[in-house]
């Protein structure tokens, strides 16, 4: 069962009367596998957020370059707070001003399941996978499918950010079809653009104030 206070710096980062973000809250999803969800986010600088169901929360990267389905291509992954489950439904504009302020889209989402075992074939945990800097698992998405690995190639402290990489595996799903330049990309949920989303808010007016 997730912490209690798992999502405090998510909430702590947060002015929910001004951000339409969801408060949400720590608990079980409802699929039989977990999700995952990659959104597109034209914060200070555009990056995509790769967010993997663990515990019941989403665990979080900023992947600057996005995900990629060439096996060589190394990409730097960021990791940031955990968000609640009902982020994977988010997409809209975050408030000028505050944290994360600028468009998000939802890119890509699906389920997953765990490939780490140990010596013996059993399934170790994803998030023992996680804690101990290795975990490989299989995505199950619309555009991001097949086996990917994030590995912890700085553990941080002493004043340097901790640092990932997400690689693809080399399946029968790996390419060199690369992820869309961001301003080009569509929604998998509305078809829209980020241009378009921020437009649509635009003319609905802020939902928070």
């Amino acid at each position: 069962m997730p912490s209690t206070d798992a999502l405090a710096e998510y909430h702590r980062k947060r002015d929910f009367r001004r951000t339409a973000e969801p408060k949400g809250s720590t608990g079980p999803g409802g699929r039989p596998e977990p999700s995952f969800v990659v959104q597109i986010h034209d914060a200070t600088a555009m990056h995509f957020d790769f967010r993997l169901e663990v515990d019941g929360v989403l665990k979080s990267w900023a992947v600057p370059k996005g995900p990629s389905a060439d096996p060589h291509d190394k990409r730097l992954a960021m990791p940031t707070e955990d968000h609640p489950l009902d982020y994977a439904d988010f997409e809209g504009v975050i408030a000028e001003g505050e944290y994360g302020g600028g468009t998000v889209i939802i890119w890509d989402e699906g389920t997953y399941h765990g490939l780490a075992t140990d010596r013996r074939g059993r399934e170790i945990p994803f998030a023992d996978a996680l804690r101990d800097g290795h975990a490989s698992f299989c995505l199950h998405g619309g555009k991001l499918r097949g086996g990917y690995a994030l590995t912890r190639t700085r553990p941080g402290g002493d004043g340097q950010r901790e640092a990932w990489l997400l690689v693809k595996k080399n399946d029968r799903h790996a390419s060199s079809h690369h992820a869309t330049e961001p301003r080009r990309a569509r929604s998998a949920r509305t078809g829209r653009t980020l241009k378009r989303v921020a437009a649509d808010a635009a003319a609905s007016g802020p939902s928070k104030r």
